[in-house]
This record gives structure tokens, sequence and C-alpha cells, in this order.
């Protein structure tokens, strides 16, 4: 009888931040974690040497996801390492802020390439595995500026609000197959770029959120996890919102 093996779960963008926290967090539930990195390969070897050292399973992967054909090969790596992918999270993103006016072609397109279509080469790749096996969990990390739009960022606004017309695309297309696909949108995350926020920008959206405080990357991996259970089987092209009631419908 063939051996069963813990579900591998690929996180782009798991060298630091939310993507981290989401590595460890997967981790923790038993997940075999394929931490991918751009080019941070050191940052990537320490968040896996946190799982190895916590008993979980991890390996490192370089990749620029920006292109098509490094896509394929990361997932080739992937699943040539590790058996496989179950889980997909699309967390890989940059950001290039200007005003619409001000924003040169190649700050627009590399923003689109990164944040977006690399979320759709993945998913194009890793749905063929999940097909095979009849079960599969793909979380696209989008943002509530995807939801109510931002100043300066029309580039990441696109991508952001682009994943979330993907998600319900892909899940309608594969949900009768056993995969679900579902998006998250964080609002403010205490991160390198909050950290960088000046204080009266910083006070101005604190006194927008309910709760009062920015969220931390740890909660969001939390939901990304859920949706990416068998507790969540029932949950399909759906954006859950984890940003302290900024932004309510």
């Amino acid at each position: 009888m063939k051996e069963h093996r813990p579900r591998v779960a690929l996180v782009t963008g798991s060298s630091r931040g939310l993507g981290r926290a989401t590595a460890l967090e997967l981790a923790a539930r038993g997940h075999t974690v394929a931490i991918h990195y751009v080019a941070s390969a050191g940052p990537a070897e320490a968040v896996a040497e946190e799982v190895r050292a916590a008993g979980g399973h991890a390996a490192t992967f370089g990749a620029d996801v920006a292109d098509a054909g490094a896509c394929a090969g990361l997932l080739t790596e992937v699943v040539g390492e590790l058996g496989g992918i179950d889980v997909l999270v699309n967390n890989a993103g940059i950001t290039r802020d200007a005003l619409a006016l001000r924003m040169k072609h190649d700050d627009w397109q590399g923003v689109l390439d990164t944040n977006l279509s690399s979320a759709f080469h993945l998913s194009k790749g890793a749905l063929r595995g999940m097909l095979r096996t009849g079960w599969g969990r793909i979380v696209n990390v989008s943002s509530v500026v995807g939801i109510m739009g931002n100043v300066g960022q029309a580039n990441y606004v696109a991508a952001k609000a682009g994943l979330i017309g993907l998600t319900k695309a892909l899940a309608r297309e594969y949900g009768a197959k056993g995969v679900t696909v579902n998006a998250v949108a964080p609002g403010f995350i205490d991160s390198d770029m909050t950290a960088g926020l000046p204080e009266a920008l910083r006070t101005a959206y604190l006194a927008q959120i309910p709760l009062a405080r920015f969220g931390e990357p740890a909660e969001v991996a939390k939901a990304i996890a859920f949706l990416a259970s068998d507790d969540a089987a029932y949950v399909t092209g759906q954006t859950l919102v984890v940003d302290g009631g900024l932004v309510m419908p």
C-alpha cells in the first residue's frame, strides 16, 4: 500500500511578513511547506529552519513568479522534491506606487505580472495535480484596497481586485472536482510597509478601524489556514476580509 504523505502547501512570497506567518501556521497544522522567495534566500532558509525546529517539514524554492516560465519551473521543482501540491497560497506581491498620470508602464505591468498573473499561472499548474487527487485548496491573498480602492495604487488595486475575480472564476470552474478557491483580503497589518508610515497617517488610518489597531500577520495566517483546511470544505468563491472592521459592505 502506498504510504500517505502529509499535505504539501506552497506559499509564495513566504520569506517574510504575511507569507512567513502563513507558512509557519500551515506547518504547525501538519503541512509540509514549500517556502518561496525571489531574492531573499537567507530569510527563506531561516523560515524553513524555524519550521524544522518546531518538528515540521519545509524546503525552500527560488523563482521570479512575474515570469510564466519561472512559475512552471517552480511547480515542477516543488512537486519533484515534495511529491505534490495540495494547497497553494498566492501571496507574492510588490508595490510600485504613483498617481495614475505619473505611473510608468513598467510599474503598471510589473505589479500586474507579480501580483495577479503569477496567481493565474501557478493556479493553472497546481490545479492539474489537485484534479488528479480530487482535493485541493487555493487561497489568493488580495487586499481591502481591491474592494475600496486607494489613491496612488491603480496598479496594485487593479491586481488585488483581479485576484477576487480570478477566485470566483476558478471556484465555479473546479468546485465540482473537489477544489475550493477563496481569497483573503487583509486590511492594515503590522509589517515592514506599515512600520514606515508617518505617524500622522498611521493615526488617521487607525481612526477608521473599529477595532482601533492594526492586525498581526498571524491573524491573517489563521484565516488562510482555515480556508486551506477540511473545515472549510463548503466554502468556495468567497473573499474573507480580515481588517478589524475597516471595510463593511
